[in-house]
């Protein structure tokens, strides 16, 4: 019975793998979608997405078969929790990702101001990070790069609100650029939510392999 779970779960890390790849393709794929408009490039993520969509389901129905198969106990137990809930923050992440390419419609011709493109792109590749590295302390069980990850946190907040506060502004200069500048700040947020999905799987990370539930400062 053992051996069989073993092979299981082996299997069940693959597709969690393979899903949390997609997911930060089509992340990245969406922000440069909103860099570089003109590129026509919410079609593949609308697809993307899609992929992304079904194949939740399926980890979700794989992860339920296990439990009610083999029930599992201790750390395999934690680890198929963390699975079930990992799925319900890759797929808000690919939600994200085509509200952040879909917010491109409402640009226009507007170019992006040079100081506001430089603080979305360190946004960007922070929140990228954090979810790399969430993904990553997943996969290999490591609870030092979780907890960077929960690190990390802290800074991608601060990008956040020092990018709405540079639009607040621009709006009061320019409020004939409403549009665009609420498209700006719609991807500045999805990226923020982002991290704080990452944040959410490097917490179930901690408690899959220590049983520690470290969430709003608990542990």
């Amino acid at each position: 019975m053992k051996i069989h779970l073993q092979r299981e779960l082996d299997a069940l890390r693959k597709q969690v793998f393979h899903l949390c790849s997609l997911v930060e393709d089509n992340l990245a794929l969406a922000i440069r979608t909103v860099q570089n408009p003109g590129d026509g490039q919410l079609a593949a993520v609308q697809r993307r997405d899609r992929e992304i969509d079904e194949l939740e389901v399926r980890l979700e129905e794989e992860c339920l078969k296990i439990l009610a198969l083999y029930h599992p106990v201790a750390a395999d137990l934690r680890y198929l929790v963390s699975v079930l809930k990992l799925n319900t923050d890759i797929e808000r992440i690919g939600d994200l990702a085509v509200n952040i390419a879909g917010a491109t419609r409402r640009l226009g011709d507007a170019d992006m101001p040079p100081a506001v493109g430089d603080k979305l792109n360190l946004l960007a590749a922070r929140s990228s990070a954090m979810l790399r590295l969430s993904l990553e302390a997943l996969m290999d069980l490591d609870t030092a790069r979780a907890r960077a990850v929960l690190a990390a946190d802290d800074e991608v907040d601060r990008l956040y609100h020092e990018m709405a506060t540079m639009l607040q502004d621009q709006l009061a200069r320019s409020p004939r650029e409403a549009n665009a500048i609420f498209c700006w700040l719609l991807a500045a947020k999805s990226l923020e939510r982002v991290g704080d999905h990452a944040t959410n799987i490097a917490e179930d990370t901690i408690y899959t392999v220590e049983g520690e539930i470290v969430r709003h400062g608990l542990g």
